[in-house]
């Protein structure tokens, strides 16, 4: 019931907390111009509000929740710094080593805070020095940290898409950490369940804010940084956990990867923006706007699902769940770039970006 009250009442602070970000976009002149580029397709000029309405609510109620503590403390603070760069890059427009520095210097925040993995310290691997292997973990912490962030940015295709793809993970690692006993955990997941509701509201079709850098980078920081600071019941043997936050957070992982090969497949930058996503391939297909993003959600749960019944089982067959879920996605990648190609022509218009 806890639980449910802490949804509830974030849901009504990020209600709240979407007028006064909406009126600061406005009046900075933080706003999205329909056409400024070919992938962007809304019909009018959209507040990018997201990111300030999403810190401004978690500035509130981490502290009136109790939650002003480690871990939590030390992911919204690093959380705010990629919140900041996210934030400039919208107002003025970053290179994409610019982006890289804020968000490496959030991870590298939590990694002296003691919050990395430690995949490679935990094996046997008599040849590799110790430090060798602290170093190794750490370059694999922020690979995930920045790889899970710019992911969570290259979803934030269409309204409500990235905000429920979010909301579905915090979701999941809310009900993982209440069964592991982490039980400030699951209340700062149980926050961010609320106010990811509440921008839905505002960033669903037709969006009255767009999340923009800022709010999409953060919350793809923020919920890298649960998934690693979750932790497993010990009676959970590493080998059926290891890949479960990689499983929970398919979704943009497999978009990634699929928008990256089809990049480098055209001849162009990886970083560049264009309709080659997941979401524009099912509109191709026939689906609307709203089937194709409920679409995405729905199969976000059902990965969320398959990872939680994958920490549970031994190791033989967590790993073999594993395995066919990656062979599903790189089938599906095949598919989609050699059967469905996006991008070039006869692709549906859409009236947001």
């Amino acid at each position: 019931m806890e639980i449910f009250l802490d949804i509830g009442a974030s849901s009504l602070i990020g209600l709240f907390c979407g007028l006064p970000a909406l009126w600061i976009a406005k009046r900075t002149g933080l706003i999205d111009i329909p056409r400024r580029s070919a992938h962007k397709l809304h019909a009018r000029p959209t507040p990018l509000a997201g990111g300030i309405l999403l810190t401004f609510s978690l500035i509130i109620l981490v502290p009136v929740f109790g939650l002003m503590q480690e871990p939590i403390s030390n992911v919204l603070f690093a959380g705010i710094i990629v919140f900041l760069f996210g934030l400039w890059d919208d107002i003025k427009g970053l290179s994409a080593p610019q982006k890289f520095v804020g968000q490496f210097i959030a991870s590298i925040l939590l990694i002296t805070s003691d919050y990395s993995v430690r995949f490679l310290s935990n094996m046997n691997i008599s040849f590799l020095d110790p430090h060798i292997k602290a170093l190794l973990d750490w370059g694999i912490t922020i690979l995930w940290f920045v790889g899970i962030t710019n992911a969570f940015n290259l979803i934030d295709s269409m309204d409500g898409l990235a905000v429920g793809v979010a909301g579905v993970g915090f979701t999941t690692f809310m009900a993982l950490a209440l069964n592991s006993q982490q039980i400030a955990l699951a209340g700062f997941s149980a926050i961010l369940v609320g106010v990811c509701g509440g921008i839905y509201i505002y960033n669903r079709s037709p969006a009255r804010l767009f999340l923009g850098d800022a709010g999409a980078q953060t919350l793809g920081f923020i919920l890298a940084a649960v998934a690693m600071i979750y932790t497993p019941l010990e009676s959970i043997p590493q080998g059926s956990s290891w890949f479960v936050p990689i499983i929970i957070l398919g979704y943009p992982i497999f978009d990634t990867t699929l928008v990256v090969i089809s990049r480098i497949r055209h001849h162009k930058p990886v970083f560049s923006a264009d309709r080659h996503h997941f979401y524009h391939r099912l509109c191709l297909l026939g689906l609307t706007q709203n089937k194709s993003v409920l679409m995405i959600h729905m199969i976000s749960l059902l990965l969320g699902v398959v990872g939680a019944i994958a920490l549970y089982q031994p190791p033989f067959w967590a790993n073999t769940i594993l395995v066919v879920t990656l062979v599903v996605s790189l089938l599906s990648i095949v598919y989609l770039e050699f059967k469905i190609p996006s991008g070039a022509s006869g692709e549906k218009k859409s009236p947001s970006i």
